[in-house]
């Protein structure tokens, strides 16, 4: 293996590792600050993407279709919230599953009514729809690269708006105790609305950023959903910085497990997973 060949792969793993990490901190933040199960929060992503198609195909541009899509996303979060989440925060766990299990296939069958079973591309934006020299014979698209800057983007506003604002100080007190928040005079209602809204948004937003390197494929939620689930859990549920660390090494793993044993590549991220809870049950950085 040459060495630009390896710095490649490990660019896709990288850029990978980002894009999941997109997905999996709504997921793990959700989780940790609401103690909401969201098996929808892959329709979020999907959503996310048909939607950037569809408006794509009307305002011929990739930049407006993600300006119009995300604020949709937002509010779609919250009318979820809203109207069905927020009864359940007082029930067991298993009530959550049954009920966002059923707005997965009502997601899924909005999606076939309104944009039928056929895949579809979203074309890469023309100003980084070139690639850069890396040797006289290898090239890398640039539109990856700009993937894992906005991801890396998002990153590091999710920590400034988690450690240096009054939000994150609430959000973070609230998944600590959510009782001793309320009573401080904090509209816990409130907050939690715009936790799964944000929540949702991320995950939409990974979705409209996948597009144009991904065909829109009906049932593609569930199949980043079970992989977000898997980095939460190596990160540690709640773990913001869990889920930047689980979704790089799973970025990684993968990619490169495609590359070296591709018969057993679809085994190589829950062997991590396994490795994982054997040595760290409660995942690298969850809380005991």
């Amino acid at each position: 293996m040459s060495l630009s060949f390896f710095l490649i792969q490990v660019m896709n793993g990288v850029q990978y590792g980002l894009l999941l990490f997109l997905v999996a901190s709504g997921l793990t933040v959700i989780f940790g600050i609401m103690g909401i199960i969201n098996l929808a929060h892959g329709s979020f992503f999907m959503i996310g993407a048909y939607l950037v198609y569809w408006l794509d195909t009307r305002v011929q541009s990739f930049w407006l279709a993600v300006l119009l899509a995300l604020p949709l996303t937002v509010l779609l979060g919250y009318l979820v919230e809203r109207f069905l989440i927020s009864v359940l925060y007082q029930r067991d766990h298993l009530y959550q599953v049954l009920l966002t299990y059923g707005l997965i296939l009502i997601f899924n069958e909005a999606q076939k009514v309104l944009w039928g079973n056929d895949p579809h591309g979203v074309p890469i934006p023309g100003l980084l729809a070139g690639s850069i020299s890396l040797t006289e014979n290898q090239t890398y698209p640039i539109y990856r690269l700009f993937m894992s800057g906005t991801c890396l983007a998002i990153a590091s506003g999710m920590y400034i708006v988690v450690q240096r604002t009054k939000l994150g100080m609430m959000m973070r007190a609230g998944a600590h105790s959510r009782e001793m928040v309320q009573c401080l005079g904090i509209d816990v209602r409130r907050l939690f609305a715009v936790v799964f809204s944000l929540g949702a948004a991320l995950a939409a937003l990974s979705g409209m950023v996948a597009a144009p390197v991904s065909s829109v494929y009906p049932g593609m939620g569930e199949q980043i959903l079970i992989i977000s689930f898997v980095v939460v859990v190596i990160g540690g549920i709640g773990s913001i910085k869990g889920a930047l660390v689980g979704a790089l090494l799973i970025g990684l793993a993968d990619t490169f497990g495609k590359v070296f044993v591709p018969e057993l590549a679809g085994m190589t991220i829950y062997a991590l997973m396994a490795l994982v809870l054997l040595w760290r049950p409660q995942g690298l950085f969850g809380s005991a």
